[in-house]
């Protein structure tokens, strides 16, 4: 998901380096929301671990 989330950030950089606003600014926000679920996630599993022990 991760990877998912550097790749939206990518379109987003090259869409607003050829002047296309709109995109790059639907690519970003797609890019910011897969990073957020990304991280609680990450804290979720993290959790979830430390109570198997």
């Amino acid at each position: 998901m991760l990877h998912y989330a550097v790749v939206f950030l990518v379109i987003a950089l090259i869409a607003a380096f050829f002047g296309f606003g709109g995109i790059a600014a639907g690519a970003v926000e797609i890019a910011k929301l897969l990073f957020f679920i990304f991280v609680v996630l990450a804290a979720v599993a993290f959790l979830a671990s430390l109570m198997r022990r």
